[in-house]
C-alpha cells in the first residue's frame, strides 16, 4: 500500500514493524471518539479498508476486505453512527503536528472537486474545478494542508456549499446540513481553517495559497497573527508601492511587462517528479511596516510585496501578493509558493490511493466523516514515511569502543 517511492532506504522488516505499530497506534487515538465499543470497531474496519489494496474504495468494497456480509456496518460510520467528524479533524491536526512541528512550516489552502452525478448529494452542482479542468457537476471541498520539512498532511477541510443550496432550506434538511449554516465563501471558509489552526496552537510561519484566497480578509488577518504568506491574485490586482521603495503603479500584469530583464532570476521552487521545478522569478518590494501596526505589541519591520513567476517555455505569469519579515530573500518567497505542489501531491494520493472521492454518502455528515477518515489514513502514511526514511543512527566512538571490546573478550574466550 505504500508507495515505494516514499521510502528511500527502509527495509521491508522496518516498514511493516512501523505499519503495525502506527495502525495500533491511530486506531487508540480514535478510540474516545466512540461511545460504544462496536462502533469503534467498525472505525477501524474502515480505515483498514481505506488502507487496503483494492483501488475502489466502496462500501461493499471495504465490506469484502473487513469480512462482513454486506455494507451496512461500514456505511453506518457514515450515516448512523454517533460521532463528531469535527473531533476526529482535531484528532488528525494534533497528530500530524506531533510529527511535523516546525515553527517554519507553512499551511496549504486549496480546493478539490468530487465528482458526482445527480442532484442530492450535499452542495452538489455544476462548478468549475480543477480536478476535471471544466465546469461539471460536482462537490467542492476546501482543505489546509500542514507541510514541514519533516513532511505533510491535511489537517483541515470543509464542504462548500453553492448559494442555490443555502437558498434552499428544504434541500439543506434533506441533505442534514446543521441548522444555522449559511452561505460562505471560500476565502472565508479557509479564514476559518487558518483560525482554527492558530486557535489549537499549531505551530506555522506562513500561508501560500493560489488566486482563489489572495482576497478578503486573509492578508489582514495573517498581518494581525503575525505570519508571513505568499497569496495569488489576478493578473488585474492593483499593486502600488510606499515612499522609500522604487516606484510601482498599476495592474500585476503591467507592472510585468514593463520589469527590466534584470529583475528576473530563474529559482526552483523545490523538487518535482521529473526534477527540480525551474521558473523565473520577480520580486517587488512595495511597503515597509512596523509589526505593531497590526498586532499590538508586537516588534519588527515586515515588507508587504509583488512576486511574479514566469514560466520558462511559454513565459505565461502568476502573480502573488506577499507578507514577510523585512529583509527576506526571494529564494524563501519562492520555496513557500513552492510548497503549494505538496496539497497537489496529497490530493492525487489520497484520491487514487485513499479513495477520497469514493464516498457514497450524501448528507453532510457522510462527506465530513468520509473525508476525515481519509485524512486519518493519509496522515498515517505520511507519519511512516517520515519515519522510515529517518538515517540510521551512526554509532558513537563509545558505543564503537565498547563493541571493540565486548568482541574481543568474546574472541579471547573463543581462542582459549
Amino acid at each position: 500500500m505504500i508507495r515505494r517511492s516514499w521510502m528511500s532506504g527502509a527495509s521491508i522488516e522496518t516498514t511493516l514493524e512501523l505499519w503495525a505499530s502506527s495502525l495500533r497506534e491511530v486506531k487508540a487515538r480514535i478510540r474516545p471518539l466512540f461511545t460504544q465499543e462496536r462502533v469503534a470497531a467498525s472505525a477501524g474496519l474502515f480505515l483498514d479498508g481505506l488502507l487496503g489494496a483494492e483501488r475502489r474504495k466502496t462500501g461493499w468494497m471495504r465490506a469484502e476486505a473487513a469480512g462482513d456480509p454486506g455494507p451496512w456496518r461500514q456505511q453506518a460510520i457514515l450515516g448512523r453512527g454517533r460521532w463528531e467528524a469535527d473531533a476526529l479533524r482535531d484528532t488528525v491536526r494534533d497528530y500530524v503536528v506531533e510529527h511535523f512541528a516546525a515553527e517554519d512550516a507553512v499551511l496549504v489552502i486549496d480546493e478539490t472537486g468530487f465528482l458526482k452525478q445527480g442532484k442530492a448529494s450535499c452542495g452538489v452542482g455544476r462548478q468549475y474545478t480543477g480536478s476535471a479542468g471544466k465546469i461539471t457537476n460536482c462537490q467542492i471541498g476546501v482543505f489546509a494542508s500542514y507541510v514541514s520539512r519533516h513532511g505533510h498532511a491535511f489537517i483541515d477541510r470543509a464542504l462548500y456549499l453553492p448559494k442555490r443550496w443555502t437558498d434552499d432550506p428544504a434541500r439543506m434538511a434533506a441533505a442534514h446540513v446543521p441548522a444555522g449554516t449559511s452561505f460562505a465563501t471560500k476565502p472565508a471558509m479557509a479564514l476559518g481553517m487558518i483560525e482554527r489552526a492558530i486557535g489549537g496552537g499549531v505551530p506555522f510561519g506562513w500561508v501560500a495559497a493560489d488566486s482563489v484566497y489572495g482576497v478578503g480578509d486573509i492578508g489582514m488577518a495573517l498581518r494581525r497573527a503575525g505570519k508571513g504568506y505568499v497569496l495569488g491574485v489576478s493578473a488585474t490586482s492593483s499593486f502600488n508601492s510606499w515612499i522609500g521603495k522604487p516606484e510601482v503603479a498599476g495592474a500585476a500584469e503591467d507592472i510585468a511587462k514593463g520589469l527590466d530583464p534584470a529583475a528576473w532570476q530563474r529559482l526552483s521552487a523545490g523538487p518535482g517528479t521529473k526534477g527540480e521545478r525551474l521558473h523565473d522569478w520577480a520580486y517587488l518590494e512595495l511597503a515597509d511596516l512596523e509589526a505593531d501596526e497590526f498586532s499590538p505589541g508586537a516588534k519588527g519591520l515586515w515588507t508587504r510585496g509583488l512576486l511574479i513567476r514566469r514560466h520558462i517555455a511559454d513565459g505565461e505569469m502568476a502573480y502573488f501578493t506577499t507578507w514577510c519579515p523585512a529583509g527576506t530573500p526571494i529564494e524563501m518567497l519562492v520555496a513557500v509558493e513552492g510548497h503549494r505542489w505538496a496539497i497537489e501531491d496529497s490530493f492525487e494520493t489520497a484520491k487514487n490511493e485513499l479513495g477520497l472521492t469514493h464516498n457514497e454518502t450524501r448528507s453532510w455528515y457522510g462527506w465530513h466523516r468520509h473525508v476525515s477518515l481519509v485524512m486519518l489514513a493519509f496522515a498515517m502514511l505520511a507519519v511512516i514515511c517520515h519515519h522510515a526514511n529517518q538515517p540510521t543512527p551512526q554509532k558513537t566512538q563509545k558505543q564503537l569502543r565498547a563493541l571493540r571490546t565486548s568482541s574481543g573478550g568474546r574472541f579471547r574466550k573463543s581462542a582459549a
